[in-house]
């Protein structure tokens, strides 16, 4: 058949970041912060033209890459929308050591550095060994949140061109996570990063009148696109964190007057054991929605979570590749499936057998999309575009099927399906069996090596505050629900299940981690 899923085409119109910010009223707030004054549309956008003369001066212009290496908040959104308006941003997490930076400063071939004046980052290091400018950000202590001043020797000379960049300009530039492989480098275009701001706008039904509260790292593709990008193009405003805080997020919430935000599951779950104890502010709030992306939502935290806010909560789909959103569930009244990522939210979404057909609703297969938010290929890597391109559409790496009324559900990372004897299982659904015994709070299910089988089921879990339970008890609940080769063999049970750099849960690799590899299943 043709496709089980297509999504809207982007509107025409303003397909580069400086003209999606030409979308807000001059005297409407674009940028807040704790404790600071507002930036408005008038003055981020006064700012882009005064960044980009500095960056031309400066020898940077259309499609030169800079690096960003800053904490998150006001400054941090500023320079990501000023260098992406006239230039190419490569965002780095400030977290990376001196060698993690040296790799992906040279990986990205980066012509300049920003970074914070008075820093001592390690990045700072390497870019001397490699030859790359370095660019002082000076935040005005006094002024607006997010305006600021560079500084320093710019890699010098005349860039080829200057001024606002053009819809096909390289515009963000990020690598894949490299759980298993080398990082990819994924370049992203005006239109692509702008067809999604735009198609987020479109799904959420954003407007002037919204105000995102960002708490997602802003060297991350669910943070720069869907909470700041989509909520600017809408003409709305961003509060921007300092990074995510439970013990902070309700007086931000207080404060930011936030109609939305948007975070990934472990923080979801974070924030709600802190919700019963801040019942004032959330009987205030103004919340329209809640938004889930980046990983897995657990149906048992969505319900929870649409019962503390009592707001609807939005789980939406998304990869780097695709400058971010691929599915969503719709907001009322119409239907939001627990368990789904919705359906079809900007690009055209299919499912393909390993052949390269596409595949008929209810079938199993891998994801692949494709539209004008998805990248055009990896950079310098023939082998993983050979691999990853079909017949125009990307193939996500994500095993799903979708249903009648065309609502994905992705069953599992094709790289993380458990291969137990020939026997294949999905991690995801002994998470959600996992979920539903009383005393759990998390489960990530992963695969343990074995000598015989290839692979067993394991899981690591975190019981709820004051709970107790036994390995035993969780595996015997497990066994009333699953099939006897999907019931983990070995349940930990630990204080915290170790996250990556976004705040999501871990899964492959995690055996090791734990030390477990090569110890074979329980008895």
């Amino acid at each position: 058949m043709a496709e089980v899923g297509a999504g809207p085409r982007v509107q025409a119109g303003a397909m580069t970041v400086a003209g999606l910010l030409e979308t807000g009223a001059a005297g409407d707030v674009a940028l807040a912060a704790p404790g600071r004054a507002a930036l408005t549309f008038r003055g981020l956008r006064e700012h882009l033209a005064k960044t980009s003369t500095a960056l031309n001066a400066a020898g940077v212009g259309r499609g030169d890459r800079v690096a960003i290496v800053l904490p998150n908040g006001p400054e941090m959104a500023s320079a990501f929308l000023s260098v992406a308006a006239s230039a190419s941003t490569a965002p780095l997490n400030p977290a990376y050591r001196e060698d993690e930076f040296d790799f992906y400063l040279s990986d990205l071939r980066a012509k300049a550095l920003i970074v914070e004046a008075g820093s001592e980052t390690p990045a700072l290091a390497v870019a001397r060994q490699q030859g790359i400018a370095v660019l002082e950000l000076h935040p005005e202590a006094d002024g607006p949140a997010g305006l600021f001043t560079l500084a320093g020797d710019g890699p010098g000379g005349t860039p080829a061109t200057g001024g606002f960049a053009e819809p096909g300009d390289e515009a963000l530039v990020l690598h894949t996570s490299g759980t298993t492989s080398r990082p990819k480098i994924v370049p992203l275009t005006q239109t692509n990063i702008c067809a999604s701001a735009r198609n987020i706008r479109q799904t959420l039904t954003l407007s002037p009148g919204d105000r995102c509260l960002n708490i997602m790292p802003l060297f991350h593709i669910h943070g720069l696109i869907a909470a700041t990008l989509s909520a600017l193009g809408a003409g709305g405003r961003v509060f921007c964190s300092p990074g995510f805080n439970a013990l902070r997020f309700f007086a931000w919430l207080e404060e930011s007057q936030a109609t939305w935000y948007s975070a990934v599951p472990t923080m979801h779950q974070a924030v709600l054991t802190r919700a019963p104890r801040n019942q004032d502010i959330i009987a205030k709030a103004k919340l329209r929605f809640v938004r889930s992306s980046s990983a897995s939502l657990p149906p048992q935290v969505m319900a929870d979570l649409e019962d503390a806010f009592g707001a609807p909560v939005i789980e939406s789909y998304g990869m780097t590749e695709a400058a971010h959103q691929m599915t969503s569930n719709p907001l009322p009244p119409a239907a939001r499936k627990a368990g789904t990522v919705g359906v079809s939210a900007g690009p055209d979404v299919a499912v393909m057998d390993p052949a390269g057909n596409l595949l008929s609703a209810g079938a199993i297969g891998e994801v692949v999309i494709r539209g004008d938010n998805v990248t055009s290929g990896y950079e310098n890597n023939p082998k993983a575009n050979a691999e990853a391109f079909t017949n125009g559409w990307l193939r996500t790496g994500d095993q799903g099927r979708v249903d009648d009324d065309g609502y994905l559900t992705i069953t599992g990372r094709l790289k993380e399906i458990i291969n137990r004897g020939g026997e294949k299982i999905s991690p995801r659904e002994v998470d959600e069996v996992l979920m539903d015994f009383p005393a759990v709070a998390q489960a990530v299910t992963f695969a343990l090596p074995h000598d015989k089988l290839g692979e067993e089921v394991a899981a690591a879990v975190v019981l709820r505050e004051g709970a107790q339970a036994s390995e035993r008890e969780i595996r015997d609940y497990a066994a009333t629900r699953l099939a006897g080769f999907k019931v983990p063999r070995q349940v930990l049970i630990l204080d915290e299940i170790p996250k990556g750099a976004t705040g999501k849960l871990k899964r492959i690799g995690l055996a090791d981690q734990l030390g477990l590899t090569g110890k074979g299943a329980a008895e």
